[in-house]
């Protein structure tokens, strides 16, 4: 019965093989030749490389030359060669051993040179010493830094606020401890440097629209929330964040605010308005673009600022909500791993504080003075070329002379003239 049984699985076998196509019996056939190729080939070794002597070895490294680091750098080159700032950096600088008139500071208030924060940092100085050599999680929390904290915060009427000790790792720091893998930012083209270093350390999904372009903005958001109902799982757990600035670093414009306001409520985000330049120059007291548009604060997910421009100190803030402040304690990179600002930099932003409180007439004093010196430049143009390209990081299309060294001695010319003739410091 066996027998009989094997007979008839060969005699299938056969049939089997008769009715298969050509080509699947080639493939067979071949893969046959192969397997028994590889069984009664010879194996063989590989050539073992000779051992090189000991002055072969010393001739070779010898004879390396490594590639540079970095490329070569002729010695004049403008990085290398400083400007030498001696003094106070206030509305007349000191350069390289000549007086000029200082267009380059951010000291939009005059507080650098300031009597009150001399004497205010000054004396955290004879009380504290010089810096704190620990970040605040570590022995590096002074009683001045609550205190500045808690001024910020009631000056922009928020509940609470955070110090980092960088102006510039402030956003950088903020951005990231909150947008993380898979979350999705929208964020201006002209974007400062700062605010993109962030974005890089999120590894987020980033999309620009173009700059002040509300309809371009709300167009990504339209797109976004397509894909959103096709895919309402992910949706569920992805937050979308708007990043834009008061005003902007690199264009000089305000931010649209009434209308980013009704986007993210239309469309579920958040927002986090970069505020350093705007801070201490915008409305009516200083409180930056949110009080020039007249827009409660709690519209407002996160608000980020240096202390650099307008307080003349060093390092930057935060403010919101306390549930939102209290994640960047641990989150913060910046606030986490930094040590703590000096707290003769702390007491100078208090008393910067002070006199923005004690003297809210000095905005409107800056607005003027901005009004002035902005119309007295309008001669410029009849000096000027068109032919500056587009940036995508966000310049406006501008102009500029065929000769730039010409064209700042004449600005700086006639900024003399003007300061003369109008009595005013052009802070």
């Amino acid at each position: 019965m066996a027998t009989v049984a094997e007979q008839w699985v060969l005699v299938e076998m056969v049939q089997a093989l008769y009715e298969a196509p050509a080509y699947h019996l080639i493939l067979e056939g071949i893969l046959i030749l192969w397997i028994i190729r590889l069984l009664f080939s010879k194996t063989y070794k590989l050539q073992e490389r000779s051992d090189l002597t000991l002055k072969e070895k010393e001739e070779l490294i010898e004879e390396w030359q490594p590639e540079p680091l970095v490329p070569p750098v002729s010695k004049d080159h403008p990085a290398l060669n400083y400007n030498i700032v001696s003094g106070p950096p206030s509305h007349n600088i000191v350069v390289n051993g000549k007086e000029c008139i200082n267009f380059a500071s951010f000291n939009f208030l005059g507080l650098l040179d300031n009597p009150r924060l001399k004497a205010a940092a000054l004396a955290s100085l004879k009380k504290y010493g010089v810096g704190t050599c620990g970040p605040r999680g570590f022995y590096g929390t002074f009683d001045v830094h609550l205190d500045l904290e808690d001024r910020l915060a009631k000056f922009m009427k928020t509940e609470e606020a955070i110090i980092y000790s960088y102006g510039f790792a402030t956003i950088a720091s903020a951005i990231p401890a909150y947008s993380k893998r898979g979350d999705i930012v929208f964020v201006d083209k002209a974007a400062c440097f700062a605010i993109q270093k962030g974005l890089q350390a999120s590894r987020s999904d980033i999309k620009l629209f173009n700059h002040n372009d509300m309809d371009d903005l709300e167009r990504l958001l339209k797109e976004q929330e397509i894909e959103d109902q096709k895919n309402p799982r992910k949706a569920r757990v992805t937050r979308r964040f708007i990043i834009v600035e008061g005003l902007y670093m690199n264009t000089g414009t305000v931010c649209p605010l009434p209308e980013l306001v009704k986007l993210k409520y239309k469309y579920k985000a958040r927002i986090f308005l970069e505020e350093s330049l705007s801070f201490g120059v915008l409305g009516e007291h200083g409180r930056g673009v949110t009080e020039h548009f007249g827009i409660n604060i709690d519209d407002i997910d996160l608000i980020s600022a240096n202390m650099e421009n307008s307080l003349a100190s060093i390092g930057g803030f935060c403010c919101g909500r306390s549930f939102v402040i209290d994640h960047q304690r641990l989150s913060g990179q910046g606030y986490c791993f930094s040590a703590s600002l000096p707290p003769l930099l702390a007491a100078a932003a208090i008393e910067a504080l002070n006199i923005m409180e004690e003297n809210p007439g000095i905005f409107a004093v800056l607005k003027e003075k901005c009004k002035r010196i902005h119309k007295a430049l309008q001669g410029l143009q009849q000096y000027v070329n068109r032919e500056l390209p587009d940036v995508q990081a966000g310049f406006r299309k501008g102009r500029r002379t065929r000769d730039p060294i010409a064209n700042i001695h004449w600005i700086i010319e006639k900024a003399r003239e003007f300061q003369k003739k109008h009595l005013f410091l052009l802070y």
